[in-house]
């Protein structure tokens, strides 16, 4: 599997004046969760040479993900200031950072070689120029017969100039993640069912995830559509949840496509719930994914 777009520094409010640093960033969070949940993963990207880089790179070889198609650049981090609330709210220092600079074109012959889903999203795909590198890279990689994967993960720089690459990603997509804040953030004045009929219309036939925090979720393949109840946790905090819902979707399709709609979606709510177990963006524990999924099943009393 492939995750393309940003790793970025989340900083942390947490109070009284105190931040702390953390690695993150929406296609990186997604990487390194498929990377956990044994998934064989490279994630495509520029990361800085300074501090914040070198932990990002070594977060990424940590979990074990292929790091051939991380670049590295003599620019400025792209940091997250992520200000206490629920859901947390965001905003971003770079303005020509080292995400930016990321070049397709440095990749190594048969870097492609046995690809079979690749996964976009995030802020990457709204700031220019490495938005328009992903949705080519995107549509090559669709043109090959990899499976493409999209999540919009909505934050407030995606205004209007946001619309073109919201189609043409959705147009492209096999499996679309959405959030309800997504839904509001992207449709603004629409309500959740007319948004989601709008994001839908753009692909009818595409898989779509959508995940409404402790409420739950609802999967849609065509006509189908199924709904379930997150699992009873112990809320940490919610930083990379979505992520890693999209990962356990994703973990689920590649290695058990017979399964049922349902259970594709137990999975993805498996791997969100347990993301919220721990501090940060961290990789849902695949033990405790299983787990929280046998008790969606019916398996585990």
């Amino acid at each position: 599997m492939l995750c393309a777009g940003e790793a970025l520094t989340d900083m942390i409010d947490q109070g009284g004046g105190r931040w702390v640093s953390r690695v993150g960033g929406s296609t990186w969070n997604v990487a390194r969760a498929l990377a956990a949940l044994g998934e064989p993963t490279a994630f495509a990207g520029a990361i800085s040479r300074d501090r914040f880089g070198d932990a990002l790179w070594a977060a990424s070889e940590a979990v074990g993900l292929d790091t051939r198609l991380l670049q590295r650049v003599d620019r400025s981090p792209l940091l997250a200031v992520v200000e206490q609330g629920e859901p947390p709210r965001y905003f971003f220092i770079g303005d020509d950072s080292a995400d930016l600079h990321f070049d397709p074109g440095l990749f190594p012959a048969g870097w492609a070689d046995g690809l079979r889903w690749a996964h976009f999203g995030g802020i990457s795909l709204a700031r220019a120029p490495l938005a328009g590198r992903l949705v080519a890279l995107a549509r090559r990689l669709k043109a090959y017969g990899v499976r493409i994967s999209y999540d919009p993960n909505y934050r407030n720089l995606m205004d209007e100039r946001y619309t073109p690459t919201l189609e043409a990603m959705a147009s492209l997509a096999d499996l679309v993640k959405v959030s309800d804040d997504d839904l509001r953030g992207l449709f603004p004045g629409l309500g959740l069912d007319a948004a989601l009929a709008r994001l839908r219309g753009f692909n009818p036939a595409a898989c779509c995830l959508l995940t409404r925090g402790g409420q739950g979720a609802s999967l849609f393949r065509g006509e189908e559509r199924c709904d379930a109840p997150a699992p009873q946790v112990a809320v940490v905090d919610t930083v990379g949840a979505g992520d890693a819902s999209a990962a356990g979707l994703l973990h689920s399709l590649a290695r058990h496509p017979g399964r049922s709609l349902q259970s594709h979606l137990h999975a993805a709510l498996a791997a969100g719930s347990a993301a919220c177990l721990q501090s940060g963006a961290t990789p849902p524990a695949p033990a405790t994914m299983r787990q929280l999924f046998a008790v969606l099943e019916g398996e585990v009393a």
